[in-house]
């Protein structure tokens, strides 16, 4: 079996699908009115994390910051990644938390996790409910690994305990370049949207199969994985959780309008020689009005 060990940091989001957003007078997210889910990026670094455990037989545990109801994001990130150990960080020290007051929960409660020496952490691109990608590198920064980010492909030397990824970069106004690096374990990497894992082998499918099938049976029963921690249980400083280690300040939260439409949509029968034409004149005029250099 493989010694490597996995932390994959998640985040309950609300589910902005269902329009129902709620929020504080302080400007922070009102949990109790809003619908939440895994966030979209949260699953994207989960199923990276699972395609370790197919490949190198991981050791994983998903670890997330919030109130009670997050656990919920803990089973479903456990039916994608098989996760072995659940944490989950909630004291009401935590609340009003910005990126860096989060980022020292999390890289304290990574500690926790195999006595806290983790080969790879994996999270998200981002959180849709922030937008800021900033909490992945403040916790790399703060547990010392090196930051590999948008990754969208990896893999891992096991012998010489080295991690080689691709990763997008932009580069002198090119958006799709992709860089090939090498880091030695221990790393931290954030998962591009982009990522898909791929298993070539029959060994690796076999393997997949019995990962899934075990998922499934732990999500169902996800309590039996999880563990909780609370501020005291965690050790952390108050000074820097929570509003107090908090340097952003939310001054103020607006709803966006929603824009009025203004484009109108004709269904074409497509058999009916008349209204191609008609398609093709009208082309004919947009583009004849344009001018290409």
């Amino acid at each position: 079996m493989s010694d490597l060990k996995i932390a994959v940091i998640v985040k309950l989001e609300p589910d902005f699908s269902e329009g129902n957003v709620s929020y504080n007078a302080d400007g922070t997210l009102n949990r109790a009115e809003t619908k939440s889910i895994l966030g979209p990026h949260s699953a994207v670094a989960s199923s990276a994390a699972f395609y370790a455990k197919v490949k190198y037989g991981a050791r994983i545990a998903v670890t997330t910051m919030g109130p009670p109801i997050a656990d919920t994001a803990l089973q479903q990130a456990q039916l994608l990644c098989d996760a072995d150990e659940l944490h989950l960080y909630s004291d009401r020290m935590f609340a009003g938390a910005d990126t860096l007051a989060t980022a020292e929960v999390l890289k304290t409660g990574i500690s926790k996790v195999e006595g806290g020496k983790m080969d790879i952490v994996f999270s998200g691109h981002r959180a849709s409910d922030g937008e800021t990608g900033q909490t992945g590198p403040q916790t790399a920064w703060k547990l010392g690994f090196t930051f590999l980010g948008n990754v969208i492909d990896y893999n891992v030397d096991m012998q010489n305990r080295v991690v080689r990824a691709r990763r997008m970069i932009s580069l002198q106004g090119f958006y799709d370049v992709i860089e090939e690096v090498e880091a030695p374990l221990p790393v931290f990497i954030a998962i591009d949207p982009s990522y898909k894992a791929s298993f070539n082998t029959v060994s690796q499918r076999l393997a997949f199969e019995k990962y899934q099938k075990e998922a499934k049976e732990r999500a169902q029963n996800y309590k039996q994985y999880l563990k909780i921690f609370n501020a005291q249980q965690l050790g952390v400083d108050p000074k820097l959780v929570g509003l107090p280690g908090s340097p952003t300040i939310v001054y103020k939260v607006e709803r966006i309008p929603k824009a009025k439409a203004s484009r109108k949509a004709e269904v074409v029968d497509g058999s009916s020689r008349d209204q191609i034409a008609k398609v093709a004149a009208k082309m004919y005029e947009v583009l004849g009005g344009m001018v290409i250099k």
